[in-house]
């Protein structure tokens, strides 16, 4: 049989048994509606509306939804019921208000690949034990001594993409955010499973949108695989830390903090988590920067001013004697370059929305959110709205000089639940784009337009560049 043709037929097999089992066993526990529900529409059975939303660009698909139905609207992706909201004041309801009555999910298959017990799908006292951490690891007082060997990744990671025609500019930053996870997860030790890691890894990044059927040379059986695997070297990873003594464990790393005997984790825990950071961390992070390095290309004024910034920072550490190495402090120096990466997580929005799953049926603005719904904030039609951000669609790092009104810049997530990790990744991307805009230039080879999704917002085809020493 042509292997083309495979995954359509064992995608056509999986959704006829979706369809059958949704009409032989329909969902009893179905709440009795003593409200509307959300205006809009759930589609086919199971498949629902998830064709018409990954056919075309996602963002037209909500936008569409949201002009059509106002800012909450029902709907059926990936599997399950939605609820979508678009409005400051609805993700605020969702994410701070009312959070105790949206737990963190994502579709069941992701669920299983990441791990249950990772800290994005759990919340009560575990969550709030997790977040702290997290939170003792990527806090600045722990990161700032990390400054020197990001920037060694940095400079490393520039080095490798100089002089050259790159075809894909996020998958070169991909293994720079990789890098930068490890070290943030395990220390200066990353080094000694870097590769393994990332062998793995690579492989279970690629299911992450795959339907989840197990069974064998679908991309799901390959990642659950890899997935086993990794459990397999995180299991090493610990038994080794364990073998030290107490006296000569210097680590200050995330896996420390994970491992502290009083706070009791289990290795699955630990694994799950580790896991789910080194998830978080990289693909989000590395298509931030791919976004500014379009925005700064198509931006030349905003360029140069950054550019003046950054060798602004080199000057003052030549006057005074100091050392030529970046510090804490030249990074919290760069007020401007600070706001690009804002702009850009405004305009580029790469996380669309977040999921979460109401815990009981829920009440908002004169309808009933069923009990079991995934609820979407959308972030990006917050970002993107006219009335919050006037000429939404242009790139104008200026519009932070004044800090944006409570509940519309969402980039990091809002609440318990928001991102433990923001701190460390604006580093990242601070140092690196000292070190890129003070050394190189750069000139856009593919096309300038269009976005692609796998599963967050890339420019098209990943950015081809070319990039070349000052």
């Amino acid at each position: 049989m042509d292997l083309f043709f495979m995954p359509l037929i064992l995608l056509t097999i999986y959704l006829i048994y979706a369809l059958l089992a949704s009409f032989l066993f329909p969902d009893r526990r179905r709440p009795r509606m003593k409200l509307p529900l959300p205006p809009g529409t759930l589609g086919w059975p199971y498949v629902g509306e998830t064709f018409q939303l990954y056919s075309q660009d996602p963002n037209i698909f909500f936008a569409s939804k949201a002009k059509r139905y106002g800012p909450i609207f029902k709907t059926h992706i990936l599997g399950c019921p939605c609820v979508m909201i678009s409005s400051p004041e609805a993700a605020k309801f969702v994410l701070v208000t009312k959070s105790h009555l949206f737990k963190p999910t994502f579709p069941a298959s992701k669920e299983r690949m990441l791990g249950k017990q990772a800290i994005f799908f759990n919340q009560g006292p575990y969550h709030s034990k997790l977040r702290k951490l997290v939170l003792r690891a990527f806090m600045p007082d722990s990161i700032r001594s990390n400054v020197s060997d990001v920037e060694s990744l940095a400079v490393d990671s520039l080095k490798s993409m100089e002089g050259r025609s790159i075809d894909n500019t996020f998958l070169e930053l991909k293994t720079y955010s990789f890098n930068v996870a490890l070290l943030s997860i395990f220390g200066k030790d990353e080094i000694k499973y870097r590769e393994d890691l990332k062998r793995c890894y690579y492989v279970l990044e690629k299911g992450y949108n795959s339907m989840p059927i197990n069974l064998p040379g679908t991309l799901f059986r390959k990642s659950m695989k890899a997935r086993r695997e990794l459990g397999q070297i995180l299991a090493k990873i610990l038994a080794t830390r364990r073998q030290m003594k107490p006296e000569h464990d210097q680590h200050h790393d995330l896996l420390s903090s994970f491992m502290d005997d009083k706070e009791g984790l289990s290795d699955d825990q630990i694994a799950d988590n580790i896991i789910g950071v080194i998830f978080a961390a990289r693909d989000t992070t590395a298509s931030v920067l791919t976004w500014i390095i379009k925005y700064l290309a198509e931006n030349p004024t905003v360029l140069q001013a950054v550019t003046e910034e950054q060798e602004a920072v080199i000057k003052s550490k030549d006057e005074s004697g100091k050392q030529r190495m970046l510090t804490w402090e030249d990074t919290k120096n760069m007020p401007l370059t600070s706001r690009v990466i804002q702009e850009t997580l405004r305009l580029a929005s790469i996380l669309s929305f977040t999921f979460r799953e109401a815990v009981e049926d829920v009440e908002y603005g004169g309808y009933l959110i069923p009990k079991g719904w995934k609820v979407l904030p959308l972030f990006r039609n917050i970002h993107h709205s006219p009335d919050i951000f006037p000429e939404p669609e242009k790139f104008d790092p200026f519009r932070f000089e004044v800090a944006p009104k409570p509940n519309t810049f969402l980039a990091f997530g809002s609440g318990a639940h928001s991102c433990p990790g923001n701190e460390l990744a604006k580093l990242e991307m601070l140092v690196l784009l000292h070190h890129l805009t003070t050394k190189y230039r750069w000139s856009l080879t593919g096309p300038r337009e269009g976005i692609q999704y796998g599963p967050f917002a890339l420019p098209q085809n990943g950015l081809p560049i070319r990039m070349f020493r000052r």
